[in-house]
């Protein structure tokens, strides 16, 4: 089975767009918790970690950070999510069910740094960028849980299997987190002969 030219690249913009709205809904339920960065985007690969640091908007307005989805890899699947190990070609024309894409969620966010007298930050600073960043965990889990199974074209979603979620080291005045999720694309038929232009 082909893809469909555009389903990754649409897969990728509906899950930027699940987590933007659970990160605005926590923002308006947890006190204090920044909303959807300013910098949200699908990206090309793994993204730059340089836009975790202000907010943008006017005067300043808005949540800093950067929010990225993009795409890990893709993979034939028959039986979802492990990968198939068919060779295709010569006498087996069995194409495969479904082809996985594996999603990197990205959140950045603004990390306490050492002050311009040299002291590390304080333990009510640190706890404070922890909450943040679990916060921000636990809402960017909860949306693919239950943003995903309401898109697409099938009845009752798309099959995704929620990988695993990770706290990235700071780096370069910036902490966050990384969520993967791999979603099962349904194939179309391969273009015919015919109707090729």
């Amino acid at each position: 089975m082909a893809l469909n030219l555009l389903d990754v690249h649409a897969l990728a913009e509906t899950v930027l767009g699940c987590v933007c709205v659970a990160l605005e809904d926590t923002a308006a339920a947890v006190e204090d918790q920044p909303g959807c960065p300013c910098r949200a985007c699908v990206t090309p690969g793994p993204p730059a970690w340089d836009g975790c640091n202000e907010p943008c908007g006017v005067d300043g307005e808005g949540a800093g950070g950067q929010l990225t989805v993009h795409v890990a890899r893709i993979f034939a699947t028959s039986s979802f999510p492990v990968d198939d190990r068919v060779v295709q070609g010569g006498r087996n024309c069995a194409p495969p069910a479904a082809t996985g894409v594996e999603l990197v969620v990205t959140l950045l966010r603004c990390a306490p740094v050492v002050d311009d007298r040299g002291c590390p930050p304080s333990c009510e600073e640190l706890a404070a960028a922890a909450r943040t960043v679990h916060v921000d965990a636990a809402t960017i889990y909860n949306a693919l849980l239950c943003c995903l199974p309401t898109t697409g074209t099938r009845r009752r979603g798309p099959m995704f299997f929620l990988g695993a979620q990770r706290v990235l080291e700071q780096e370069g005045g910036c902490m966050g987190v990384e969520q993967r999720v791999t979603v099962a694309l349904p194939g179309c038929a391969c273009p015919s002969e015919e109707t090729s232009p």
